[in-house]
């Protein structure tokens, strides 16, 4: 976009919990971006879901927390629609002063992973289907909103409803008029099974730029409900009675020539796919707490609730943690269906994919596909709580083989040191926290 009359612009990279963390500029500062002359500390990348530094963090301290500088990433300027005044951010990268990438940066994370596909000859394209739920946050506790043109609360559950949909035109008009403003590839829209709660999906395309693109969507998400009069959450459960919201990752992988290389011209896919499914389910229990970050995320982890716990894959059933979708062969895929929707897109991504490609270059072996019922079945189970996922994250090999050291410590630092804070706080007063923090 062209800053036109834009007079101040924002530029902001994501921490380890997906928060923007960045600064308003002038528009004269604009051009000098590239330069290198914006700089902000090492650890606004490194803090904890309130903002606060994380004790002993190697990133940090041992430089006596010395400034990184900021560049900005190939997506350039997008504007903000939900604002009143028209502005602009521009996402960027953190950097140490020699040029090298600051590994507590979640992007360099997932481009690192990109970068060992990229020497195999491969590249990686993945949709994202993103659930959310629009909330009335007014009162004491969290409420499904009121339906726009009743001005009632919402009452019984609307599950690909166009009535609903309907209802809510305004506000999903707004995002889709957004989402192209923003070149975010929003596609179909429908009415989830919660109260007040929906899922957009976001167009295949290369995957550092499906991450973006999950990124900067929920930010628009939550700026344009405010708009709208409510609160927008990707919370993994804000209501205790409705169902969660998750973050599904759809992926294949092309060849120099442009071909599926989990295409075999039928239904099963290649050995290549088989080997992927089963190193994304070696790294299910150690990515739990890239999938599930926060101490609410494990409410969502009810069996039964279409939150999968079991470490298993199918065709075309949608218990299963990995589902290979049907369709034409040339659009072989794997849909990952564990993440919630508080997850930070980047680290997701990268848990995600470098878990696939350690499984191919492995030449790992997957169990059968499952049939029937997975919720059912005696499985391998992801970590069922905080804690233990945080020390299977810090411990497991399949871990060590997708993340830098560094930023394995850093994020068992932070997540220890949110799990304290946390538990200080009243369990009815912990969306305070998260509603739009995540």
């Amino acid at each position: 976009m062209s800053l036109g009359h834009i007079r101040t612009f924002r530029v902001a990279a994501s921490d380890l919990n997906g928060q923007m963390r960045g600064k308003r500029l002038p528009r004269s500062a604009f051009d000098k971006l590239a330069d290198g002359t914006t700089r902000m500390p090492l650890s606004v990348l490194n803090v904890d879901i309130w903002g606060a530094d994380i004790k002993n963090s190697p990133l940090v301290f041992e430089t006596g927390d010395a400034d990184g500088v900021m560049l900005p990433t190939e997506r350039g300027p997008v504007p903000m629609p939900w604002l009143d005044t028209p502005s602009a951010l521009v996402p960027m990268e953190m950097f140490y002063d020699n040029g090298a990438p600051f590994p507590g940066d979640p992007r360099h994370a997932l481009r690192d992973v990109l970068a060992r596909y990229a020497r195999n000859g491969w590249t990686v394209r993945a949709g994202i289907e993103m659930e959310f739920y629009l909330i009335d946050d007014s009162g004491a506790m969290l409420q499904p909103p009121q339906n726009p043109q009743s001005g009632r609360p919402l009452q019984g559950n609307a599950i690909l409803s166009l009535r609903q949909l309907d209802a809510f035109d305004g506000f999903i008009s707004d995002v889709y008029e957004a989402c192209e403003d923003m070149e975010i590839p929003a596609q179909s829209t429908i009415s989830e099974a919660g109260l007040g709660q929906f899922e957009i999906d976001l167009d295949h395309r290369e995957a550092l730029r499906a991450a973006d693109d999950a990124w900067l969507f929920k930010a628009l998400i939550k700026g344009m409900a405010r708009k709208h009069g409510m609160a927008g959450t990707f919370m993994a459960k804000p209501l205790a009675d409705e169902a969660g919201s998750g973050m599904h990752v759809h992926f294949s992988v092309m060849d120099r020539d442009g071909r599926n290389i989990f295409d075999n011209g039928g239904p099963e896919g290649t050995p290549m796919l088989d080997q992927a499914v089963a190193g994304c389910l070696e790294a299910l229990p150690g990515s739990t707490l890239v999938f599930a970050p926060h101490g609410p995320s494990y409410d969502r982890f009810v069996p039964g609730s279409h939150a999968p716990t079991g470490a298993a894959w199918a065709y075309e059933n949608r218990t299963a943690a990995l589902r290979i979708p049907g369709g034409a062969p040339a659009a072989r895929r794997i849909e990952h269906r564990v993440a919630g929707g508080d997850n930070n897109p980047y680290l997701a991504l990268a848990a995600i994919l470098g878990a696939a490609l350690t499984g191919m270059e492995d030449g790992m072996i997957a169990p059968p596909p499952i049939t029937g019922n997975a919720y059912e079945m005696d499985l391998p189970q992801l970590k069922a709580d905080w804690l233990s996922a945080i020390e299977a994250f810090e411990t497991d090999p399949m871990i060590a083989k997708i993340f830098e050291p560094a930023l394995i410590h850093n994020l068992t630092l932070t997540k220890r040191q949110e799990m304290e804070r946390l538990d200080e706080i009243p369990s009815q007063m912990h969306w305070k926290t998260y509603l739009e923090s995540v």
